[in-house]
């Protein structure tokens, strides 16, 4: 009877355990975009702004999963190898075939994570905002009392989701991400924007904020959001990601 009991008990901790274990997953979200539109002109996913929140991460304990709309292998670039944790992760074999192997959003169980985090680069305005599945996947990771989490031109991700009534999820919230002030809006990669992201989160209801100055680390919290300006404030919201879930 004894031995039942044990085994038993047993079982109801490793049930326990990877009940938990699914709790403390992240989701980063990237883009699989070449080109700025339909140009010839380069575009890539921002390296500092993936590895230096992973780096966050999974410091603190977080299993991270890449989502791309249609999985596999995503443009990386901004690389600077004189950061040592770009450095680290760039010539990690093992990372290196995760950005290889990005998981189809048809892969991911929302019900899995704690938080999503969407990446930046100029990749980030195209394929993502307007993919369903992905947007279901955030909705529900933030309907479960996740976090929604952004950096830079990763903020456009988001400026289509919607809350159960249809309305925008980030109505009333303030928001943050990379502002026109600093696009060169006469230059050709911008005019293949689908969209201003401050025009549109505007335009949903949200209130979009930013630095006159670039590089500053300037973030927002508000409720479940966290957006970040650009690239400086990566690891200050991917910081912040895991405060805020830890204080849950």
């Amino acid at each position: 009877m004894q031995k039942i009991t044990l085994c038993f008990l047993a079982i109801l901790l490793l049930a326990n355990c990877s009940k938990n274990e699914n709790k403390e997953n992240i989701l980063i979200v990237t883009s699989n975009q070449h080109t700025y539109g339909n140009s010839n002109i380069n575009a890539s996913n921002h390296f500092a702004e993936i590895v230096l929140a992973y780096d966050v991460f999974v410091k603190n304990g977080y299993s991270v999963d890449f989502i791309s709309p249609k999985g596999g292998a995503i443009p990386i670039g901004y690389i600077a190898t004189s950061d040592s944790i770009q450095k680290k992760y760039l010539y990690d074999n093992e990372f290196m075939n995760i950005l290889k192997n990005t998981k189809k959003p048809s892969e991911i169980d929302p019900e899995n994570y704690k938080a999503i985090y969407y990446s930046g680069g100029g990749a980030a305005m195209f394929g993502i905002a307007e993919n369903s599945e992905i947007k279901k996947i955030a909705e529900q990771i933030y309907n479960q009392n996740g976090i929604i989490s952004t950096v830079c031109h990763g903020t456009a991700g988001i400026v289509n989701l919607k809350d159960n009534q249809g309305n925008s999820l980030f109505q009333n919230k303030k928001i943050s991400g990379y502002p026109d002030l600093f696009e060169n809006k006469e230059a050709e990669y911008y005019k293949t924007f689908p969209f201003s992201i401050e025009d549109k989160i505007n335009e949903n209801k949200g209130s979009f904020l930013y630095s006159q100055k670039q590089r500053d680390n300037f973030y927002i919290i508000d409720g479940k959001f966290i957006t970040g300006q650009d690239p400086s404030a990566t690891t200050s919201v991917a910081q912040k990601v895991v405060e805020t879930l830890i204080n849950q």
